[in-house]
C-alpha cells in the first residue's frame, strides 16, 4: 500500500504524552550560536561529555542558519 488513508486514527492507541510538561522558552539565535560554540568546544577538548556535547551540536547546527 502506498498509502496510509486506510487507517482510521480513531481506532489507533497512541502512546501517552505527558500534557503538564513544561517547555522552555526559544533561544534567540545569537543564544543558539553561543551554545553552539560552547558545544563544539567541550567536544573538541574531550572528556566524558564530548560525545553528548558533539551530537547536540550537530542537532542544534542542522536547526539554525549558517552563521557565515
Amino acid at each position: 500500500m502506498d498509502s496510509f488513508e486506510h487507517l482510521d486514527l480513531d481506532e489507533i492507541d497512541f502512546a501517552p504524552v505527558e500534557h503538564d510538561t513544561e517547555r522552555l522558552r526559544l533561544l534567540t539565535l545569537d543564544e543558539a550560536y553561543e551554545l553552539l560554540r560552547v558545544l563544539r568546544t567541550a567536544a573538541e577538548e574531550g572528556g566524558t561529555a564530548a560525545g553528548e556535547a558533539d551530537r547536540l551540536a550537530r542537532e542544534i547546527g542542522a536547526r539554525i542558519p549558517s552563521a557565515d
